[in-house]
């Protein structure tokens, strides 16, 4: 990545599209500490983070919900919950309210994350994050290979998250759900920012001419997501 620089609002739900190898998942895992940075800083609220690895982050309040989930196999659902509660931070979000939201999960709660489906993955590993009540949560590819109706179900949580103000940043390969969820969208190019704006101000082909580096004729004729 080069001169990559992003502000994120309170309670902002913010889209990064662009295609593989754009640098998007490098980007979130840096912020997240999982991925050491050369160079730069990482702030939030005003404090800076670049000295804590990443479980002293997620105290902090970053949390990352990585692309493949990574939950812990043979824990249940409840178990992956009540350990992303250890963290200890104050707020809205329980297991009991993870549980509310996702209720595909409340018959498979003790039910070990290997035997899972891939919607019930992501669910959990979601649920998992946002128990640590985080300031901010880092959804990392988070309808990859699922059918549409589970991603309606996962993105379904995105107006539980503006209520407790929880800004969001999300790496979507299916530019339209990006573009409807997000309030900005940020394209990356070869591991640069190359279109930054409102979702709301900004037209497909924009964003397509951007994400393939194209004129505007050009982006016409490519399909995304």
């Amino acid at each position: 990545m080069k001169d990559v620089s992003l502000r994120l609002d309170k309670g902002e739900i913010l889209a990064i599209v662009g295609a593989n190898g754009a640098g998007k998942s490098t980007l979130l895992r840096a912020i997240a500490g999982s991925h050491g940075a050369y160079d730069g800083h990482v702030m939030l609220n005003g404090a800076p983070l670049d000295h804590l690895k990443s479980h002293q982050r997620v105290r902090a309040g970053l949390a990352l919900v990585p692309e493949g989930r990574r939950l812990f196999a043979t824990m249940s659902v409840q178990e992956n919950l009540a350990l992303g509660a250890q963290v200890g931070r104050a707020g809205a979000w329980t297991p009991a309210r993870v549980f509310e939201v996702f209720d595909n999960l409340v018959k498979r709660r003790h039910s070990r994350a290997l035997n899972l489906s891939g919607g019930e993955q992501q669910a959990t590993a979601i649920g998992r994050a946002l128990v640590t009540n985080p300031d901010v949560i880092l959804l990392d590819e988070v309808s990859l290979g699922l059918s549409p109706a589970v991603v309606d179900r996962v993105y379904s949580i995105m107006p539980a998250l503006r209520e407790t103000h929880t800004s969001v940043v999300i790496v979507e390969q299916d530019l339209g759900r990006a573009m409807a969820v997000a309030d900005r969208v940020i394209c990356m190019l070869e591991g640069r920012i190359v279109l930054e704006g409102r979702s709301a101000d900004l037209t497909r082909e924009d964003i397509i001419g951007a994400y393939f580096g194209l004129s505007g004729q050009q982006a016409q004729k490519e399909p995304v997501g």
